[in-house]
Parts: structure tokens; sequence; C-alpha cells
């Protein structure tokens, strides 16, 4: 996996030969590539490369051109992985390419020769990329078709500026930091559109989208995929086979790797059945077992106390699965020190570039991340199961289902535990009242519903079955990809997502929400496609979220954080917040109620605001 940036400028535009700059920008990104760096450049364009390598160690080297001549008509600087890339390099050396290496970095940069601006709709897999074609002088930016691979850009007075990470181009002298209004708006939302960003002069490459910067500095965005409503033909026993075979297809796709390889296994229906899968592919291919990881709390099976979406702790259900599939299983063990230490929470905020209101969620990821990656580079996970097949709790709510809302935004206002407010509950009301979020969502809702595909003749059910399916995977599946990326990327590991596979998603958005949950359940299919797989125990399990401490050492910690940030005039977050609120969280002693998580997710967002403020400066207008 790696880091992409770079910049061009139009062919009328200021040069800019700038080795600082490029050798800045790869250093903002320098843990999505620990192993290599490179910048390629001109007088107009410089492309700029980190690399951790996975694939074809020593002929991936980038950024790559298509010849060796000084001028070469064209060079790509790429992050991801190509799933179907041997059956491209077969096609395309049929059509007289010849390959030096065995990299897919190769078989992205000729399927550009081959098939120009098209070249995306022929990529499956995760990837971001930019192409410096020589020929017509422009630079060519494309994103996968789910943005499991992130990509920004920015204009600029006479050319445009790209990169994986924010950071990225805002060490670049012609990117502003500064953050407005609407940005604020994106910050606190629920629901990103997308293409939007919190800082005012980035744009995000939404999805399945390609963009054109031509000599002339004209942009040209365009949309090369998208899901469509198509007739659901097959029956019950059909469908499940159908589900099966896409996904074993996937999963034994996405185990091509020249590096150590493991799966994250929470013990839930999605993580476990991708094991499974895993560990019968890597059999049936002499493969050995498959390696499994799952996170903890230590004393956690002590001090469990079910909650709203938790009603057991994860380990049980994942040493079963790990011993039912002959897994070679590993439990990390986070303590509380782990998840207050500031070291990995400020690496946590700096890796995801804003706040995000996931607490602990957040810093015990990046912290499994980091001890998976002590024995692995890459691992699969069970990421986005819950979109395409109905997982979530509030899209089986039939209030909150036909709510001309977001679901998830209309079950946390909604629901008594989450009406706190989800990282917005400590804000004051005259800044509430200038966000103005509840404008926000009718306005972002209102253009997602104008681009859903309908089917003529659906039934009311059906149809919004569809929509609520839709509104997941582009407002909601985005938000959850990205910030797996980054906290992989900052501890050195490639995380994989089965469940993205397009025609796996295709399939399953037309299937009709009757047989979705035939049996009364969530992920009634996907159960089924499983049940040979799996211990019965696992199969009739919850939904459950990534779990969070019910530690009383880590609450404390937050409430005397929290103290410190008061009593401190010149905290920048003060002006943002309801301070009777605030002060009365610390008045309770020992910061009792922040056993709530729902509750400290408020808490914990404003001690990322107030730490994101202060690295600002005054760049962010109040």
């Amino acid at each position: 996996m790696c880091g992409i940036a770079g910049w061009v400028v139009r062919q009328d535009g200021r040069p800019r030969e700038d080795p600082a700059v490029a050798e800045a920008m790869a250093g903002a990104m320098a843990c999505r590539g620990p192993d290599e760096q490179g910048v390629r450049g001109g007088r107009h364009v410089t492309l700029v490369h980190t690399r951790m390598a996975v694939i074809d160690l020593l002929g991936g080297r980038q950024p790559m051109a298509a010849d060796e001549s000084e001028d070469p008509a064209a060079t790509l600087t790429y992050c991801g992985e190509i799933y179907n890339a041997a059956e491209l390099r077969s096609d395309l050396a049929g059509r007289g390419h010849r390959f030096r290496t065995r990299s897919d970095t190769e078989v992205v940069l000729r399927a550009y020769l081959e098939w120009g601006e098209r070249c995306p709709e022929r990529l499956e897999g995760m990837f971001a990329f930019a192409v410096w074609d020589a020929r017509t002088r422009s630079l060519f930016l494309a994103r996968d078709r789910f943005g499991v691979k992130p990509l920004y850009y920015a204009e600029t007075g006479d050319g445009l500026v790209f990169g994986s990470e924010p950071k990225a181009l805002l060490v670049h002298p012609d990117v502003s930091p500064e953050v407005d209004l609407d940005g604020l708006r994106v910050l606190f939302s629920m629901a990103r559109a997308p293409g939007e960003c919190v800082y005012r002069s980035l744009s995000d490459l939404p999805p399945a989208h390609t963009l054109r910067f031509g000599p002339d500095g004209r942009l040209s965005l365009r949309r090369y995929w998208q899901l469509e409503a198509r007739p659901h033909e097959e029956d019950l026993a059909g469908t499940v086979a159908t589900v099966r075979g896409l996904l074993e297809s996937s999963v034994a796709r996405e185990l091509v790797s020249d590096v150590p390889l493991s799966v994250l296994l929470s013990g839930g229906l999605d993580s476990s059945t991708v094991a499974a899968l895993a560990a019968r592919a890597l059999a049936d291919g002499d493969g050995g077992p498959v390696r499994t990881t799952t996170v903890t709390y230590s004393g956690y099976g002590d001090n469990f106390q079910p909650d709203l979406v938790r009603s057991a702790p994860d380990s049980p259900y994942a040493r079963a699965v790990a011993e039912h599939i002959g897994a070679e299983h590993l439990e990390i063990e986070l303590t509380t020190a782990d998840l207050i230490d500031p070291v990995a929470r400020r690496t946590v905020l700096r890796a995801q570039d804003v706040p995000a209101p996931f607490g602990d969620m957040d810093t015990s990821t990046y912290q499994a991340f980091a001890g998976v990656r002590r024995h692995s580079r890459v691992a699969l996970t069970g990421e986005s199961a819950d979109e395409i097949f109905g997982g979530y709790s509030w899209v089986h709510i039939p209030d909150l289902a036909h709510e001309e809302q977001f679901p998830w935004v209309a079950f946390e206002q909604w629901h008594p535990g989450t009406r706190r407010g989800l990282g917005q509950g400590l804000l004051s009301p005259a800044f509430k009242d200038r966000l103005d979020m509840g404008s926000y969502y009718a306005e972002r809702y209102a253009q997602a519903m104008s681009r859903i595909p309908r089917l003529p003749r659906e039934g009311e059910e059906e149809r919004r079955a569809r929509e609520i399916c839709d509104l997941h995977l582009t407002h909601w599946l985005p938000r959850l990809l990205e910030r797996n990326d980054r906290l992989s990327m900052v501890s050195g590991l490639e995380v994989r997502v089965p469940f993205c596979d397009h025609r796996l998603v295709q399939y399953a958005y037309n299937i009709p929400w009757a047989m979705k949950t035939f049996d009364g359940r969530e992920k009634s299919v996907l159960r089924a496609a499983a049940r040979d797989l799996l211990p019965e125990r696992v199969l009739d399990r919850p939904k459950a979220p990534f779990p969070v401490s019910q530690d009383a050492t880590y609450t404390k910690a937050l409430h005397q954080e929290l103290t410190e940030v008061l009593a401190d005039p010149a905290s920048p977050v003060l002006p943002l917040l309801d301070l009777e609120a605030a002060r009365a969280v610390v008045a309770r002693e020992g910061g009792a109620d922040l056993q709530d998580w729902l509750h400290r997710m408020n808490v914990e967002m404003v001690l990322q605001v107030d730490a994101w403020l202060r690295e600002l400066g005054g760049d962010v207008e109040l």
C-alpha cells in the first residue's frame, strides 16, 4: 500500500520545480510508504510516491514511467491493489504490451495506455492513482468504486495539487489549511456528501469518479460507474448460492500477497465468514492455516456490561470460529494505558487529519492494527456487509426506515441513548444554531435521493429498502472505509475489504428486502450463505460494533482531561462549548456518567477538537 501526491500547472502557468515541496509532501505521507519514496517531475508537473511493498517487492517502484525516454508517454503514481491484475496482464500482453515487472502498478499504467480514461472501468479492486500524460499534457486522477482508497485535490491559481491525505496537500505553499463554517458542518456531520472536505480549499474526489486537468487548466469530472436498479430473477436458493460464489471469489482474489496476511476476526457474522472462506481457499491452495486476530481489553470478560448495541464480548465467539476453521489465532489485549497513551491518541488525530466522534474505538483500532502489523502486513476485514445486506438496527425499525432522513441520523435523534449528540452533545446552543445541521442534513438528503436509481412499478417497501441501501453505500460507508485506511496506514498495515467487491455489491443491491430478511433477522441471506462454514452460536449472534472500553480508569482519565481543558482560558475549543453542560460533567465525581459510551463520545470529541485547533492555530472560522 502506498501514498500518492503531486501537482501540475497549466502550460501557460508559472513553472514550479521544487524538490523541497515534493520532499515535504512525501514526508507528510511517510507512514503510508515506509519502504521507499520516489519523485519524478519537470517544469509543469511533479509526481510523488511513498511505498509499502506488498506485490513484486523489487519491481513495483514508483512513479513508474511507460518507457525509458526523457519524456515518457505516461507516468503513474498509484496506491492500491488490483485483484484482476493477472487477467488484465494477459489481455494487455495479447494486445502487444510488454511487461518489465510483476507489479499491478505496471498493469494500471499499461491499462491507461491501452484504454485511456476508460481504464478504471476495467479495474477491479481498491485504488487511487494519477497519470501524467505527456502526449496530451494533462493529468488524470481516478478513484475506486467505493472509495476504499482516499484521494484529495485542490485547485490553485494556475494548477492542481493532489494527494492521498489532506496533510500531503497542506504542506504545499499554494494550499491553505483554512476551515470555514461549511467545513465545520462537514466535521460534525454523520453523513458527509461525496466530494466534501473539512478544509475549504480541498475537495474529496468522489468514489467511482475520474478527474482530468487539461493543458489549459480546465477540469473534467466524470463518473465511470454506478449501481444499477435491475429486476432480481433468482429464487432464494439461487440467491444464496450466488452470494456464496461471489464471496468465495472475492476472498480468494484478495488473499494474493507476497507478504504475510491475516484476517481481522471479531466473532461476528461478517468477519467470521471472511475468515472461514479464507481458511478454505488457503487450504485448497496449500497455503497453510489462516491467521486471525481479535481485539479485547484487559479484564473485559470480568467487567463487561451489555449496552445499547453490544450483548456480549467478542473474544469467546472469535475463539470458537478460530478453532472451528483451524486458524492460527492471536488475541491483542489492550489496557487502559494503551487507550490514554498521549502518543497513540495524537497519532490517531494526525492520521485522520480531523477529529472524529468515535473516541476510544479509533484508538483501539489503531492499537489493534499496530498489533497485527507485528506479524502481518496485509489484513482482510468484514467491513461493508452491514451496508449491503441490511445489518444495522435502524433499518429494522419501521418508523425510522420511512423517515425522510438518513436512517442513522434519524436513529440518533430518536433513541434516548443517542440524543446526547454523538460528538455534538457539549456544543453551545449558539454554535449549533450557526451550524444549522438540520438544514445541512435536509440538503444532503435531498441531493442523495435525487441520484438513486429505481425500478418502474417497484413497491413502496422495496423502493425504500433500495434507497436505504444506497444511502449507506454513498454517505455512511465511505467514512468507515477512510477511517480504516488512515488508521491502518499509520500502522504500516494494508487492509482489504472483500465485501466491497463491486460485483457482489451490485448483485446484493437488487436482492429484494423480503428476501434479505427472509427469516425475520438482519443479513438473512448472508447467514444462509455461511451456514456450513461457522458454528451455530456465531451464525445466531446479533450484530455488534467494535468494542469499547468499560474500564472506569479510562473514564476517569477523560474526566481529568476535560477538567484541564475547561480550566485553561486559552483552550481554543471553549468558544464552541456549552460551558454549563461541560462543567456539569466535570462536577460529577470521577466522571461516573462517562461509563455510558455514547455520552463519552461527546467528551472525546471535545478533547480531539481542542487538540486539533491548537495545531491549526487561527485558521478556523469560529
